[in-house]
């Protein structure tokens, strides 16, 4: 399932998802992780899915949503790994092009020292980098990433993007429950320098890839916020609350379930929406779960569903 949605998303209004990268190839393995473990580290461009057949996935999507009257904000390429480790890329965005939708992508930054990735972003109308540290000791802590890559390139590579990037550009930084030291400092002294238009500050809100991962204390939140709005005059903005339970619903509550959960677990309230608006009752999800399809988990006092991904398996 190649497309889901559309979801709420705290940054982009109803966003129709792009899944592009197979259950988890990536080139970080992030504590915080809502996908889960990663399963193959990976910084080598590869195909994944034929462009056209991930085109005619989304367009159907597409067609469905308008046909049902669901508003769709953008085309959003959030996969269930780093979606620029897909080589088809550039191909892809210029055939949904066609669909009239503006396009977003959210990526962990870490191949943007490629030419060819920089690129590829750029043909995006909406870019979200992620930022979680500047210093390699808790780059590597926090996102764990592949042993060939380099901060100092992957920085690098970020403020020449900027330059040549006419779009929307933003930052995400995640909080956990670590000694931070003077590391906020430090980004908020990189993000000075990148200028986005807007730097968000984010908390695990679903169950991490590692279960000691807790949002960061207040105090820590806080501190971020007012340092990062110091240099850059405000443009700060949290990602901390629950994006809302306005998921769309496609006509087939099993096909929804399933491609939404795989890369956005769902809170029980969502889950139970979703079905009424399906007119389907509560036994499809005991269904699932017992076939295996659905996994439930608890984190912070909310129970949520999970698509049973090799991921995510203990």
């Amino acid at each position: 399932m190649l497309a889901f949605g559309p979801v709420p998303s705290r940054r982009l209004g109803r966003s129709l998802g792009v899944n592009n990268i197979p259950d988890k190839v990536c080139s970080y393995a992030c504590v915080y992780c809502q996908i889960g473990r990663t399963l193959r580290m990976e910084i080598e461009r590869k195909p994944f899915y034929e462009p056209e057949f991930l085109f005619e996935e989304v367009s159907k999507k597409v067609e469905e949503a308008r046909r049902k009257g669901e508003r769709i904000d953008y085309i959003t390429f959030v996969p269930d790994g780093e979606p620029t480790l897909d080589i088809n890329l550039g191909i892809e965005v210029e055939l949904l092009r066609e669909l009239e939708v503006p396009l977003a992508i959210l990526t962990n930054s870490s191949l943007i020292w490629r030419e060819d990735v920089r690129a590829d972003l750029s043909a995006f109308d909406f870019v979200s980098l992620k930022l979680d540290a500047v210093s390699e000791p808790l780059w590597r802590k926090i996102d764990r990433p592949h042993k060939s890559l380099s901060l100092g390139r992957i920085l690098d590579g970020m403020l020449t993007f900027r330059d040549d990037f006419d779009g929307t550009l933003v930052t995400e930084t995640m909080l956990i429950n670590i000694d931070y030291g003077d590391e906020l400092e430090r980004i908020a002294d990189f993000l000075a320098e990148l200028k986005p238009d807007k730097a968000y500050i984010a908390v695990p809100t679903r169950p991490p890839a590692e279960k000691w991962v807790e949002p960061a204390s207040e105090e820590t939140i806080n501190l971020a916020y007012q340092l990062f709005s110091e240099r850059l005059g405000g443009k700060v903005e949290y990602l901390i609350g629950y994006e809302g339970n306005a998921f769309a619903s496609t006509g087939n509550v099993v096909e929804d379930i399933l491609s939404i959960t795989a890369v956005h677990p769902m809170r029980e309230e969502a889950l139970r929406e979703l079905l009424e608006k399906n007119n389907a009752g509560w036994d499809v999800v005991e269904r699932l779960l017992e076939e295996g399809k659905l996994i439930r988990l608890n984190y912070r006092g909310e129970t949520f569903y999970m698509r049973a991904l090799k991921s995510r398996k203990p």
